[in-house]
């Protein structure tokens, strides 16, 4: 068996997901954080109203990594136009705008105009092979920019999501600006796949990333162990017993 990555030899970018302040804040104290995404579920579930005020007090909070906030309009013009307001926060803000609307109505020569125009963008929800091709097109040679390959959620669908990652990695790479998010992280095991693809970023929620520090701490024969010790002290905690045929009488 191969030896486990540590933490401290990943070379993969980690990025949190989340729209929580406090917990934003925690996470920025950890140097091997390089960043945080956001989206308009997660500030639903945050609870944040304010969008803008929210937005800035986070930059406020952590101006020196980058941050992705989303547009949420569905009419492209008013996207563009929430996105350069969005980007107005501070200089660490990527603008995450969809690959399209809720109509199918692409948003590739969009982003291609304000990646040009210097604002850094996050083109999101990317699930096929032909969004990656014209996202990292319409990006390229533009402003910094990030292409966010959700690979989680293929997998929910037992969808084989290595080949779109591989290419999208081997694309980006071949531009001077575009890096590749690895999106809808569910384990840790998949920032140890993001790695070994040479993916630029992972985004993954805290509790996955608060995972990491044990990488490359433990081997297999001590986990094997350490859940036999864990079943045979719940075992005794919950009282469990058996009544063995026979065991009484051969004891005497």
């Amino acid at each position: 068996m191969a030896a486990a990555p540590t933490l401290a030899s990943l070379k993969v970018k980690l990025f949190t997901d989340g729209a929580d302040k406090a917990q934003i804040v925690e996470m920025a104290k950890q140097s091997w954080i390089a960043g945080f995404t956001t989206n308009p579920s997660l500030l639903k579930k945050a609870g944040v109203k304010n969008y803008a005020a929210f937005g800035r007090d986070i930059v406020s909070a952590v101006p020196d990594r980058h941050i992705s906030f989303e547009v949420f309009s569905d009419d492209i013009p008013e996207m563009v136009a929430q996105g350069r307001l969005i980007a107005t926060w501070g200089k660490n803000v990527y603008v995450k705008l969809p690959v399209t609307n809720t109509r199918g109505e692409v948003l590739f020569d969009a982003v291609r105009t304000m990646s040009r125009d210097g604002i850094k963008i996050n083109m999101t929800a990317i699930f096929a092979p032909e969004q990656v091709v014209r996202a990292v097109d319409a990006l390229a040679g533009g402003a910094p920019a990030c292409v966010s390959v959700f690979a989680g959620r293929l997998a929910d669908l037992g969808i084989d999501y290595r080949p779109i990652m591989q290419d999208a990695v081997a694309r980006a790479r071949k531009t001077s600006n575009v890096e590749i998010i690895w999106a809808s992280t569910r384990e840790v095991f998949n920032v140890v796949e993001a790695d070994a693809m040479d993916c630029h970023i992972i985004t993954a929620p805290a509790d996955v990333l608060k995972k990491l520090p044990a990488l490359g701490t433990i081997s297999a024969p001590e986990l094997s162990l350490g859940a036999v010790r864990a079943f045979r002290d719940d075992a005794l905690a919950a009282g469990l017993s058996l009544e063995i045929p026979g065991k009484a009488h051969a004891a005497e």
